[in-house]
């Protein structure tokens, strides 16, 4: 009886063991802040503009990633993922791509937008301008640069732009909200695969911050408009930087480890450090080694 009932007080004392070791208080190595992701809401519950309820998806949102605190460089970026406009990339399209930007010192807010059948084109350009302006808002609090605030859309995401541009501008100093007050004109833009569209009128093409396209020449139906709008930028004054890949696919996210498109974020890269939006290394002296040519001193 006592022998059967070894293995029993076996995995008791290994239990034990466990439990002990999960619940005893781990050594403090370094007193590290801990990097945690939490969400701001647009609007005030109950004061979303054209809300059509006061559900889950009537009430837009940013989710913040922040980068480590000796990365910071005091630029931010409103990333909106694509999805059709019936859900939202949250992966390829919204996190791995904040955390890229976090790898450049940028703090990345992943905004969460209205999407169809219930909401249209015209809500969807609101929550993009006040994604801007919740951004600025929180400039000071989050030691953020209110100059250097972008906004990257792809898909659907990159669909949302445009329309916004139209009416995006200075805030109004005389309203009641405060959030209101500040400019809803990003920075700088990346289209990336994202649905350019077609012209809108009165556009304010000369008036675009720099702005960053890129798409699969494959996928005409975006490479095209992406074209396009690239040349109408160029015509009208503004600064843009085009990429086409001659081979690929929609929806390929950050590109990494697809060698048809993985250079293209450190493209955006280097567009960001030409436009004065990341920080350049300071160029390293070249140093000659010296020869000694025979018969010469």
């Amino acid at each position: 009886m006592v022998l059967s009932r070894l293995p029993v007080l076996a995995a008791l004392c290994l239990a034990s063991t466990l439990i002990a070791a999960e619940t005893a208080p781990a050594p403090v190595k370094s007193a590290v802040k801990p990097i945690v992701n939490y969400n701001i809401p647009l609007w005030t519950e109950g004061t979303v503009p054209l809300a059509k309820g006061n559900g889950p998806l009537d009430n837009p949102f940013l989710t913040v990633f922040e980068p480590a605190e000796s990365k910071r460089n005091g630029a931010s970026v409103i990333i909106a993922p694509g999805g059709s406009n019936i859900m939202l990339m949250y992966g390829v399209e919204g996190m791995d791509i904040a955390e890229q930007y976090n790898e450049w010192g940028v703090t990345a807010f992943v905004l969460t937008y209205r999407m169809a059948p219930t909401y249209n084109t015209d809500a969807r350009s609101l929550d993009g301008q006040r994604a801007v302006q919740m951004v600025r808002s929180r400039a000071a609090a989050m030691k953020l640069d209110p100059a250097k605030v972008g906004f990257i859309g792809f898909s659907a995401g990159g669909g949302l732009m445009r329309p916004f541009m139209a009416t995006a501008g200075p805030g109004d100093p005389a309203a009641t909200d405060p959030i209101a007050h500040f400019s809803s004109k990003p920075d700088y833009l990346a289209f990336v695969y994202g649905a350019a569209g077609r012209p809108i009128p009165n556009e304010p093409l000369k008036d675009y911050p720099p702005t960053f396209l890129v798409a699969s020449q494959s996928d005409t139906a975006q490479s095209l408009p992406a074209a396009q709008m690239f040349m109408d930028l160029t015509k009208a004054g503004a600064t843009a930087e085009l990429h086409l890949y001659e081979k690929g696919h929609h929806g390929f996210g950050s590109g990494y480890g697809a060698p048809e498109f993985e250079d293209w974020m450190p493209r955006l890269e280097h567009f960001l450090k030409m436009t004065g939006f990341l920080p350049t290394a300071a160029p390293k002296p070249v140093t000659h080694a010296k020869t000694t040519v025979a018969g010469v001193k």
